[in-house]
């Protein structure tokens, strides 16, 4: 199935109450049928950059970075690829040229940049300098930059494709992709509902490197601002008895990753290097929207604080069974503490 068709077609929705830990199939269009009033829906609404970049290196090799971390002005962490393309699987790609610290690289047709540094973990990791002021550097990434994608696409997706329609603040290096759920008219249906939307911003980051001791790596630290005024509103939900739903591991992220390293939800701008799994119990967050995945994959491990392996086993295959699909452009799961049994019945399938 081409990617257009892909992301044309009617998203699919497998949501899994993790209480009673059954699930059931619908479409993500009437997601709001699985909310009440007073619940509190919060959304990362950091729009996509264009972080892919080809680039040459004094040699005229050619390379790949693709931007993995903010560090300063003009300052990035970069994963270096070599020969190959998008359409290549990460895993196998070639290792890039060796670089050393002071090489240049000569990006585009205009902009150029200077390593400063080559990790210790690889060659493919670095960090480096554009040589224009931060101000320009964004406009330069529009311009000659693209999104990251995968080669389990079949055709290169624009970068209008890989934005929520809520999108602000240029801070993603991936889309934060369980936001493709929540449409105008999803948003419309929630507040119809009594549900209340907040937002926050996450710098959500790369979700493969390509090798087994970077991939180890991820998460990255990631950049997050919280406001004021969603820190309000997770009060009064809480007040209220209403349930806290994330559209997303970079909300989580953002909002556990904030308690954890403060002691407390603070707003303002912080870092998290929070890293959810099995074990981790959410303080703030009664449960996730995020894409389907099957079991074996980081993403399914990071799910299992929300419900148990077994559950998440049991409803990808359900999911397998209604023809879902998978990776972060395909369908979506919702887990929460819910009354699915509740929802209209048309849901089940």
């Amino acid at each position: 199935m081409k990617a257009a068709t892909t992301l044309q077609r009617e998203q699919q929705l497998i949501a899994l109450d993790s209480v009673s830990e059954l699930p059931q199939a619908d479409t993500a269009a009437r997601i709001a049928a699985y909310f009440d009033p007073g619940d509190l829906v919060i959304v990362n609404d950091a729009a996509t950059l264009p972080a892919t970049l080809m680039a040459r290196t004094q040699m005229g090799q050619r390379i790949e970075l693709r931007l993995a971390q903010r560090r300063g002005a003009s300052l990035w962490l970069c994963l270096a690829l070599g020969s190959g393309t998008w359409r290549d699987d990460t895993n196998a790609r070639h290792a890039p040229p060796a670089l050393a610290t002071g090489a240049r690289l000569t990006v585009g047709k205009t902009l150029s940049a200077h390593v400063v540094g080559v990790s210790n973990l690889s060659e493919r990791l670095l960090t480096i300098r554009f040589d224009v002021a931060e101000s320009e550097l964004l406009a330069a990434l529009y311009r000659q930059g693209e999104a990251i994608q995968y080669s389990y696409h079949k055709q290169r997706l624009p970068l209008s494709w890989l934005q929520t329609p809520y999108a602000g603040r240029p801070w993603a290096i991936e889309m934060p992709s369980a936001g493709r759920a929540i449409t105008w008219d999803v948003i419309g249906r929630l507040r119809a509902r009594g549900v209340k939307i907040a937002r926050l911003t996450h710098s959500a980051g790369l979700s493969a490197m390509g090798l087994p001791e970077l991939d180890a790596c991820l998460p990255l630290q990631e950049h997050y601002d919280i406001p004021l005024e969603t820190i309000r509103t997770i009060d009064d939900c809480r007040k209220r008895a209403g349930r806290i739903i994330a559209v997303g591991t970079t909300v989580v992220r953002a909002l556990e990753g904030c308690v954890e390293e403060r002691g407390r939800l603070q707003p303002g701008e912080g870092d998290t290097r929070l890293v959810i799994g099995e074990e981790f119990r959410p303080a703030v967050v009664d449960g996730v929207l995020a894409g389907l995945h099957a079991p074996g994959e980081s993403h399914f491990r990071l799910l299992s604080a929300f419900a148990s392996p077994n559950a998440l086993e049991a409803a990808w295959k359900h999911a397998l069974t209604v023809g879902c699909q998978s990776h972060e452009l395909g369908d979506a799961m919702l887990i929460a503490p819910q009354r699915l049994s509740q929802a209209p019945s048309h849901s089940q399938r």
